[in-house]
């Protein structure tokens, strides 16, 4: 600890201090140069295995780390660890949770491990990162120890929070938040499994990450520790992009767009993907291959304020009736499945073949030496790519980003759905754009469905849930807590409207993720969710709030067929009311275990059973005024 002599550890959990005073070395960070260097051993090569020794098998290689002329490309040597699995959280405290915890999973006390963890840190060479979770403006500090060897994993959290140099460290900093890497117990303990440990206590948030795969620690657990903070505080962190949108005309609406993983916020900060003739394509009808395309000479001029996580604190409270947030994030972590060749996504591909520091990129090749192209996805097997190429893109290189907090005008939710038909009716039915009341905005996020053929975690199949807010997997507390908090920031914030998504399909036609591209350019040049009466219809489905009865783009009208689906020949009202009933069944099954919570918020309750009762949307529009 020589090298930052001026601070003090004594408010420092002791452990820490033991596992610092015991390690054969200590590097400090310094930089985030400093940290790409020691990604490669600290050497002048091109290539470095990401290797253990593991008790019972000897040397186990986990990732290659390659230096490209665009940053570190990282892949992982086993394909399931190249996206997150739902289900690594566990929980190891006695503060209330409806986490499964530790001993639960594994039969005995987390004390044990953690023990075992702290020594073997102590044995190891380290690299210790300072960061501030959820930026430098509100104080939570946190570190992280890390072997050195996995030198790119600090290198990506000193990206994706805000990095403090060793050098630059208060005398009187103490950590919030503790993250333990320790990859080797995935293997001695967790039977090859991804597992995350917290272990939560009134002024500190402990993190043991026992894998490499950054999504579930360096991004989501840091989130999960802002969720506990926010949770004792009484703010929230949402699971969203906020993006400031300038028309043509002037106007500036801003929009965040919530939901699972999967369900499009990077996309929202995305320019529309147009066809080599400048065209865009609506979508593609599965059936009879008939294509539908919309002119639009001018699009919108698009400010990204946040990519996943967006800031709630009490700190930036609105008097303007709108919710207001910031990015507790310093860098975000794309996902790139969909930029299958070169010209897709032009300002991604700019930024990344020639960004102006190094990038950290996940699960995309790599030649030593050579610029890796984001669009070369690797491969979970011959022909097939891995779903979950991310790049960890810093925002302050994002072209037009925000840093200032916003106002947020509308609140928009979207769902993957698959394809529905008449003969294989699915919860395909949501139109390209829905209006909903505020009840059924909060509803929604309740169940947040993971939805179809999800790119991000290892399990896809099926209608499954991501939770409360659509953050609950990386919560570690209760379900109610974070219920009640997201109900009343809908009540206290009643100027911020809501509107619902679909991304993937509507009804028969493939779309992609044209809906949210189409409603941005629709709701800005509208200044917002506000709509005449008679351009609203009642949804056929109750869930779905409102339906647009009409919807016109710079001249040209959208098919009534793709706002509501009942209109769609090959999936008619009979295949709608079907699907409608597979959706409303998901969101019985999501819900009811909320009505068991004794601390559950009155008005929350209401709004429950008005679903559970198969209310109108007059009941819900009456729920909150």
């Amino acid at each position: 600890m020589a090298e930052i002599e001026h601070c003090r550890f004594d408010s420092w959990p002791a452990q820490v201090a033991s596992i610092l005073s015991s390690a054969p070395s200590v590097t400090w960070a310094e930089s985030r140069d400093q940290l790409v260097r020691l990604a490669l051993n600290g050497s002048d090569g091109d290539k470095y295995e990401v290797a253990f020794d593991v008790k019972g098998r000897g040397r186990v290689v986990e990732a290659e780390v390659v230096r490209c002329k665009n940053g570190l490309a990282v892949n992982y040597t086993d394909p399931y660890m190249r996206r997150r699995d739902p289900g690594c959280m566990v929980v190891a405290d006695e503060l209330p949770t409806d986490k499964p915890t530790f001993l639960e999973r594994f039969g005995y006390p987390f004390d044990d491990l953690s023990d075992e963890i702290h020594q073997w840190l102590a044995s190891q060479d380290l690299v210790v990162l300072a960061f501030h979770a959820g930026g430098h403006s509100f104080g939570y500090g946190g570190i992280l120890l890390a072997p050195k060897q996995a030198a790119f994993f600090a290198a990506g959290l000193s990206a994706l929070q805000t990095m403090i140099p060793a050098s630059e460290l208060p005398a009187d900093f103490s950590p919030r938040v503790i993250v333990y890497l320790a990859p080797p117990f995935r293997h001695t303990h967790c039977e090859g499994r991804q597992v995350v440990v917290h272990r939560r206590s009134p002024n500190l948030h402990e993190m043991f990450p026992l894998n490499l795969y950054p999504g579930p620690s360096a991004k989501k657990g840091v989130y999960g520790a802002l969720i506990h903070i926010g949770e004792q505080e009484g703010w929230t962190t949402l699971h969203g992009s906020t993006v400031e949108v300038e028309t043509p005309y002037d106007n500036l609406v801003t929009i965040m767009h919530e939901g699972a993983s999967g369900g499009g916020k990077s996309e929202m900060l995305e320019y529309p993907h147009r066809e080599i003739d400048g065209r865009l394509l609506l979508g593609e009808n599965l059936i009879s291959k008939e294509r539908r395309y919309l002119t639009l000479t001018q699009g919108c001029k698009l400010h990204p304020v946040t990519d996943d996580m967006a800031l709630c604190h009490p700190t930036l409270k609105s008097d303007s009736g709108r919710i207001r947030v910031t990015d507790a994030e310093d860098a975000w972590f794309v996902r790139v499945d969909h930029i299958t060749g070169y010209g897709v996504a032009p300002d991604l591909e700019r930024i990344c073949i020639h960004p102006p520091e190094p990038l950290v990129l996940l699960n995309i090749q790599a030649v030593p030496g050579a610029t890796s192209l984001i669009w070369e996805h690797t491969e979970d097997a011959p022909g097939v790519p891995c779903p979950n190429p991310r790049v960890i893109l810093p925002r302050r290189i994002v072209p037009e980003v925000l840093t200032r907090p916003v106002d947020v005008d509308v609140r928009s939710f979207g769902v993957r759905t698959p394809p529905c038909t008449r003969e294989a009716p699915t919860y395909g039915i949501i139109g390209v754009l829905h209006h909903l009341p505020p009840a059924l905005g909060w509803l929604w996020r309740m169940v947040s469905p993971r939805g179809h053929a999800n790119p991000s975690i290892t399990d896809s199949e099926g209608m499954s849930s991501e939770g409360v807010g659509s953050y609950w997997p990386f919560a570690a507390g209760r379900r109610a807590d974070q219920a009640n908090l997201l109900l009343r920031q809908i009540v206290e914030t009643p100027k911020t409207q809501f509107v619902l998504i679909p991304n993937q399909h509507v009804g028969t036609w493939k779309v992609g993720f044209m809906p949210q591209w189409l409603s941005r350019e629709y709701l800005a040049r509208r200044g917002g969710a506000r709509f005449r009466p008679e351009q609203l219809v009642p949804a056929r489905c109750p869930l779905l709030g409102y339906a647009l009865y009409f919807m016109q783009v710079e001249g040209t009208q959208i098919p009534h067929w793709l706002l509501e689906v009942d209109q769609q020949s090959e999936v008619g009202p009979d295949g709608y009311d079907a699907g409608a009933e597979i959706l409303h069944r998901f969101f019985v099954r999501e819900l009811r275990g909320l009505l068991d919570e004794k601390d559950l918020d009155g008005q929350a309750r209401r709004i429950i059973e008005c679903c559970l009762d198969n209310g109108d949307l007059n009941d819900y529009s009456a729920l909150i005024s």
